[in-house]
């Protein structure tokens, strides 16, 4: 039986560890981009993601502890285990991979969840500080990870493949790294399988969903190689850069209006879980037709 305080104590917190050289990384890419002129740091833009990554760190000494105790509570009712051993990582870790996908592309495909996702993509410069602008609702995606845990997976297993999955995604936010052998290209998640992912562009939009492995999105028909250099951000502009209560929010709060300002039940479900390219058509062609939305 796992136990809360046997965890704590024999899973590595392997992002603390890795805390001080990411931060160093970042601020070596920072005065590089200052003294080469590269212009992909913007001063608003760039203390807006601090914001929203301290404040996501103070949310995850809570909810990581709630989720420590959902994880172990469910791992003691299965009836069944998995190894506790170092090479179950590797099954777990492609699981964690596969549920990784989906949770991001549901994110792009319905909008409740697109709320918790937004402010990853709201910035318009590619820097290694857009890995500090993670929701502060991310936790609502965690269901998606419900069909690993129920693998029998340990819980230490579990919280290490999802701290190697952080990491690996650190790297792939830069402009710094061009692109890669071709075989890494294809099989990897690189920079530039990610600068297409945040790119804006029709071609771009909802493209290169996986994190470490792209045999995901070849499989189901979202792979996108980069050819011309993306334009970054979303497709609608934001009221500020800097503020994190409105980057984490804005989404949530055009959800409620879209609700309030339709009468049907059908409707209202429409604007909090179709897709946000969907409902932006919707609410075009309405506008262009002088109809209420």
């Amino acid at each position: 039986m796992a136990d809360i305080s046997s965890l704590e104590k024999s899973a590595p917190n392997l992002v603390v560890y890795a805390l001080p050289a990411v931060l160093s990384i970042t601020i070596i890419e920072f005065i590089a981009s200052w003294l080469s002129e590269r212009k992909n740091y913007e001063k608003k833009e760039m203390l807006g993601s601090v914001f929203v990554g301290a404040g996501n760190l103070l949310i995850n000494l809570v909810m990581k502890t709630v989720m420590l105790y959902g994880v172990v509570w469910l791992y003691n009712v299965l009836p069944y285990r998995m190894a506790f051993n170092w090479w179950t990582l590797i099954p777990a870790f492609l699981i964690y991979d596969f549920c990784t996908y989906w949770t991001h592309r549901v994110s792009h495909f319905c909008r409740f969840f697109w709320a918790s996702h937004v402010v990853h993509h709201s910035a318009e410069h590619y820097n290694l500080t857009v890995n500090f602008r993670q929701s502060w609702f991310q936790y609502t995606k965690v269901i998606f990870f419900i069909p690993l845990l129920l693998t029998g997976v340990h819980p230490v297993i579990f919280f290490v493949a999802n701290q190697l999955s952080i990491l690996y995604q650190f790297w792939v936010h830069t402009e710094a790294i061009g692109k890669l052998h071709p075989f890494i290209e294809k099989h990897f998640g690189t920079p530039s399988n990610h600068r297409v992912h945040h790119g804006s562009q029709e071609k771009y939009l909802d493209k290169n969903f996986g994190a470490m492995f792209m045999i995901w999105d070849h499989l189901l028909g979202t792979f996108q190689y980069e050819e011309e250099k993306p334009r970054y951000g979303i497709t609608s502009p934001l009221k500020s850069r800097i503020d994190p209560l409105y980057l984490n929010l804005h989404e949530f709060q055009d959800i409620i209006t879209d609700v309030r300002h339709t009468h049907t039940l059908r409707k209202k479900l429409y604007y909090v879980f179709a897709s946000p390219g969907s409902i932006a058509k919707s609410k075009l062609k309405a506008k262009n037709s002088s109809q209420p939305y």
